[in-house]
């Protein structure tokens, strides 16, 4: 009821107005009102013009439609950057990508065009590591058995360690190997770029989507789109870590990651019974 009344009172004011207003002074009749709403350079209020015909009565629908819409807020942006609050935040820097808090100390993204090619380039780096941090340390736990198998020479080392430029050990990996993995990389990179300039800044397109979605696990509303691509984005980004941090550690300890954190990869059972033994002695 008391929405009806509401809709009954908004009809009958919006009537009343068009009555008050219209004139008959070479006008045909008194049923329509013009308006145009401009903006006051002064005071920043809406001031209001005649101008556009509006009709005497607004339907019931059109009014429900009003009452219901959702009011749509500008969010406020902060002026210091939220991962570095002593610095402030670069212009750039709006949030409108995932996991994005402002962080730019030395510039990097002058404006929005390189801001979405920083993105892709990390999206990109991001995904190669999530790969690389899990197939960097199942290497070091099946190569050996895999290599027996297949009846071929192992990569790893005597420490257990895989090969890198640090490490040592590339000349070991197959220049077949090497020219799959770098002809898929590149043709996917080359797909990617083609897909990101034929789309433009302003179509919708989100750096790094290829549409590759084979699980059907990518959500059709907007909020699970954005929690998605926060997660991963934050998966990679803590992939570049772990890339950069097995690469130093195996470095310096000459040992193969799996074996310097066992727990991590074995069964406890095993791993507890090393370390009695170890703090036994």
């Amino acid at each position: 009821m008391v929405r009806q009344a509401v809709l009954f009172f908004v009809a009958l004011g919006a009537s009343s107005s068009a009555s008050a207003f219209s004139y008959s002074a070479g006008r045909p009749s008194m049923s329509k009102l013009e308006l145009n709403v401009a903006t006051d350079p002064y005071s920043g209020e809406d001031a209001v013009e005649t101008s556009k015909p509006v009709t005497d009565s607004i339907p019931i629908a059109t009014l429900e439609k009003m009452i219901d819409a959702p009011v749509k807020v500008e969010k406020k942006l902060p002026r210091m950057s939220e991962s570095m609050p002593f610095l402030k935040r670069p212009l750039v820097l709006t949030g409108e990508l995932a996991g994005d808090v402002g962080f730019d100390p030395l510039g990097f993204a002058k404006n929005r065009e390189t801001l979405w090619e920083m993105r892709e380039a990390e999206i990109k780096h991001g995904r190669l590591a999530m790969l690389g941090a899990a197939g960097w340390p199942i290497s070091e736990l099946l190569d050996r058995k895999i290599a027996e198998w297949l009846e071929i020479p192992s990569t790893l080392d005597a420490g257990d360690r895989v090969p890198t430029f640090l490490n040592g050990g590339m000349e070991k990996v197959s220049p077949k190997w090497w020219g799959f993995c770098l002809g898929l990389a590149g043709a996917i990179d080359l797909y990617s770029i083609q897909r990101a300039r034929s789309a433009g800044l302003d179509s919708g397109y989100i750096p790094g989507d290829l549409q590759f979605d084979p699980l059907g696990m990518y959500p059709e509303d907007e909020e699970g789109r954005k929690r998605m691509q926060l997660a991963e984005i934050k998966h990679g980004r803590l992939g570049m870590i772990a890339i950069l941090g097995f690469t130093v550690q195996e470095a310096i300890s000459k040992v193969g990651v799996v074996d310097e954190t066992p727990f991590f990869f074995f069964p406890i059972t095993k791993t507890l019974g090393t370390a009695i033994q170890h703090f036994s002695k």
